[in-house]
């Protein structure tokens, strides 16, 4: 069962009205759950949240309150508070298993940092575009309950001297004062070597003050760091993160994997799945998933309950046939 810690914190974020806190809390108390192999509660205490945020959806209400920026910092960060899972992810075992350790280290969270232990929450996420990166910051903000803030860098770098860092202060800030899940994708905008031979001034001094802050950060946020080019990266960025975790396209049976969730009630044939597998290889997961959502429409709106194999073998063909003319005018 919940212990004493969690009991309270649900009463007192319920008598302040605190939403946010309230379910995080609740989230908490599922995990728990689950640790100790009730998995059936733990799915249960799920059910009733989502359930319980739907609700709060359906009379117009946000499902929970957001600390919204304001000011000038609203240019800076835009908000969601999604209820994407990890679950709903099909994630090497590498990969699944640094997040899983993350998730459960931010889920004790008050009690490592009462024995003097600080939990991983700066995240660096290498690899190539569309293998999952994005989702990984919405499933750890879903998973945590807690909100996905996301840096847009056309807003916060200028051509002004100065001018980035002091925006930069305002995010590190923001982290600070409230907590959620801070992402900064396309990275190598910020984060490239300095030193290099298109570098100039500013986007030196934008690093450095990038390296100072979240290094001298010691929130309860999340950071989490995204880019397609590690290979540009300063090579003092990568000490500063907890992980850095690195992400691929689909193995098969990754592939495969990808396929069965995704086409659930449509397609049942596990040889057209692995089928599928084969012509879907080398493809990444935003393309996969692109190909069975369109399958999946043209189902729809043709009334079909099912979607022929090779409808969906022919746009797997089509993403592959781009993927080929993309690939031979980088060359």
């Amino acid at each position: 069962m919940a212990n004493s810690d969690q009991l309270k914190a649900l009463l007192r974020s319920h008598a302040e009205g605190d939403d946010r806190q309230f379910y995080s809390v609740a989230m908490q108390m599922a995990a728990h759950e689950a640790k100790q192999g009730h998995g059936k509660l733990a799915e249960e205490l799920r059910e009733l949240i989502d359930a319980a945020k739907a609700r709060r959806n359906a009379t117009g209400d946000s499902a929970i309150p957001i600390n919204r920026p304001k000011g000038e910092l609203a240019s800076l960060l835009s908000v969601s508070y999604p209820s994407r899972r990890i679950s709903d992810m099909v994630l090497s075992e590498p990969v699944l298993h640094g997040l899983q350790r993350v998730l459960k280290e931010q889920r004790h969270l008050s009690k490592l940092r009462s024995h003097g232990l600080h939990p991983r929450r700066k995240l660096l996420l290498v690899g190539p575009s569309g293998t999952g990166k994005t989702m990984t910051a919405a499933a750890l903000a879903g998973e945590l309950g807690i909100p996905l803030f996301v840096v847009r860098l056309d807003a916060l770098i200028t051509k002004f001297m100065g001018e980035t860092a002091a925006k930069l202060r305002q995010v590190f800030d923001a982290v600070s004062s409230t907590r959620g899940v801070y992402f900064f994708d396309e990275f190598d905008a910020i984060g490239s070597q300095r030193g290099m031979a298109n570098d100039v001034g500013e986007i030196r001094r934008i690093l450095n003050s990038f390296l100072l802050m979240i290094e001298q950060d010691d929130s309860n946020s999340v950071i989490v760091a995204a880019t397609n080019h590690p290979d540009i990266l300063d090579e003092a960025l990568f000490r500063r993160f907890d992980d850095v975790v690195e992400y691929h396209v689909p193995s098969m049976d990754e592939g495969q994997a990808l396929l069965r969730m995704r086409l659930a009630g449509y397609m049942k044939a596990k040889k057209d799945i692995a089928d599928l597998a084969t012509e879907a290889a080398g493809l990444s997961h935003a393309e996969i998933a692109r190909a069975i959502d369109d399958a999946v429409k043209e189902a729809v709106m043709h009334d079909q309950t099912t979607i022929p194999a090779e409808a969906l073998r022919t746009l797997l063909r089509q993403r592959q046939a781009v993927r080929r003319r993309t690939a031979s005018g980088k060359e």
